[in-house]
C-alpha cells in the first residue's frame, strides 16, 4: 500500500469513527484529529492527494481536509 493509500485509509476511519454524530459535528472533529495528530509530512502527503483530486477519501473525510486546508489558506 502506497503512502496516499495509507493516508486515505486513515482518513476515512476517522471519518467513520466520527460519522455517526452526523455531518456538523463530525467534520470539526475530525479535521481537530488531524491537525492534531498527523505529523506535518502525513499533512502534506494527504493535502497533495487532495489536491490531486482525492480519491478513495471519504466524502467526510474530504469535507474536513477541505476545511484545513481553507483555514491553512
Amino acid at each position: 500500500m502506497s503512502s496516499p493509500d495509507r493516508l486515505v485509509m486513515m482518513a476515512n476511519q476517522i471519518a467513520l469513527a466520527f460519522a455517526a454524530q452526523g455531518e456538523d459535528r463530525a467534520v470539526p472533529q475530525i479535521a481537530d484529529h488531524i491537525v492534531a495528530f498527523w505529523d506535518p509530512r502525513m499533512r502534506a502527503q494527504i493535502d497533495a492527494h487532495v489536491a490531486a483530486g482525492g480519491e478513495g477519501l471519504h466524502p467526510l473525510a474530504a469535507k474536513a481536509l477541505a476545511k484545513i486546508l481553507a483555514a491553512a489558506a
